[in-house]
């Protein structure tokens, strides 16, 4: 794994296509278990192939595996259980417009194209997840969750993305504050333009005004 450097295409100007989701660690020695959302694993995670995350840090995959169904990952840089289990919750992605995409792959588990800008996210609304500890075990996958914001704008000009919100209540009437977010998987661990929404899990505290 290494940080994006100053020659990096700027991920704000990127679509982007989610290749895979980081799960859990496997053994002792940084790989990690991953959970596909492309049509050719082979391809993608073949050594030396580098994969995004939203906020530009680029994973290059040392070696991979299938086994029983199985996607199994080492990363450049990553040589142990503590930081492989770090990286669990991290999405991946490929830049839509690379050359060698074809046209069926890096859909996700329903074939839909999760391609989108990050100014895309500009007038999404924000839903925090009702029961944290609950969303974490299901992998926000189906979890409750209640109204709290839509995004204003995309802050890309330090050290991490932000996502600047306006606070509502639950009905979705505006409060007259704002807040800023952190645009990383750990808060943000869901984004769904084509419904209009991202799901958050925002630290105790983090939007308190």
């Amino acid at each position: 794994m290494r940080a994006a450097d100053s020659t990096q295409t700027d991920p704000q100007q990127l679509m982007l296509l989610r290749v895979c989701r980081i799960g859990r660690a496997q053994g002792l020695k940084g790989e990690v278990n991953v959970r596909l959302f492309t049509d050719d694993p082979v391809r993608r995670f073949a050594p030396g192939s580098t994969l995004l995350t939203r906020d530009g840090r680029e994973f290059v995959v040392l070696k991979s595996r299938n086994y029983k169904s199985r996607w199994i990952i080492l990363f450049e840089g990553i040589t142990d259980r503590n930081a492989s289990e770090e990286l669990n919750g991290i999405d991946l992605f490929i830049p839509k417009d690379a050359p060698e995409d074809a046209p069926d792959e890096d859909m996700d588990a329903d074939g839909d194209d999760e391609g989108w800008y990050l100014s895309d996210l500009v007038g999404l609304e924000v839903l925090a997840v009702d029961d944290p500890d609950a969303a974490r075990a299901a992998d926000y996958d189906g979890v409750e969750a209640h109204l709290i914001a839509t995004v204003s704008a995309v802050l890309n000009n330090t050290a991490q993305d932000l996502l600047e919100l306006k606070l509502t209540d639950e009905e979705g009437h505006p409060t007259g504050k704002t807040a800023l977010l952190p645009f990383v998987e750990a808060i943000v661990p869901i984004v769904d333009v084509e419904e209009g929404y991202i799901l958050t899990d925002p630290p105790a505290g983090l939007l308190d005004l």
